[in-house]
Parts: C-alpha cells; structure tokens; sequence
C-alpha cells in the first residue's frame, strides 16, 4: 500500500510524516524505516524507527531510490512500513518518472509506503492518485 503526503514547502507534510513514523514505531509489530535528504529529522523521530540520510549512500534518481527500498525489503522481512521524506528531491521534479516509480514501489508486498511530494495535487498526473492513497 502506498500513501502519499501532498503540500508546498512548509505546509506541514514532514511533521505529518514525523507523527505517523512515530505513531507506526509504537504500534507495528515489525520494523518502521523512514528515508530522508538531510539529516534534518534526526531528533523528530524516535529511536524505534530506523532514520537512514539517503545523502549517505549517495542515493540520486527514482532507479536508485527503488534500489534502496527494494533492498531494505529483501534484506529484513520484518519492515511493516517504510516512510520517505522529500521524495521529490531525491528522485526529481519530473511527474512521469515519479508515477513509475509508484508503480514499481507498488509491486513490494507486505509494506506501507509513505511518501512526502513537495506539490499541489492538481500539478501530478490522475495516475499518481491510482497508484496511491492520499493522507
């Protein structure tokens, strides 16, 4: 299941996501992993949570951003959610290579995704909405 999280700069979506990472660290009986561009949430999210600077390997593009969430799955079994933070600063601005990477994301069984998107719902594309829930 993908979720996404909609708004311009400073319209509250990362500390939407913060409260949702720290809410889903308390309850999930697996484990929570949230990505960020920065080390900007480092006191925001708990201890539970495992906080990864995707500027620390270097991840660049929605093919590497995929790598990276597809190997966290592959690599524990145990991760019931996986939150991103800036996802458009990580993979790009462009709106038809987003959509695939939802598409490609959506193929991951067994994990929530929730992704932050620095945009207006009306700017991305009807098939973003298809491939995700809105919070």
């Amino acid at each position: 299941m993908i979720k996404i999280i909609t708004g311009k700069k400073g319209s509250g979506k990362t500390k939407k996501l913060v409260e949702m990472v720290n809410e889903a660290a308390n309850t999930s009986l697996g484990n929570v992993v949230c990505i960020e561009k920065g080390d900007v949430l480092t006191f925001s999210v708990t201890h539970k949570a495992r906080l990864i600077d995707s500027c620390d390997f270097g991840i660049s593009g929605y093919g590497e951003y995929y790598g990276m969430l597809a190997g966290i799955k592959s690599g524990n079994n145990d991760v019931t959610h996986i939150f991103g933070d800036a996802t458009l600063r990580i993979g790009s601005r462009n709106y038809d290579e987003l959509t695939a990477f939802l598409e490609r994301v959506a193929k991951i069984d067994d994990v929530e995704f929730v992704f932050t998107i620095s945009c207006d719902d009306d700017e991305l594309p009807a098939k973003v909405f298809e491939l995700a829930q809105k919070c």
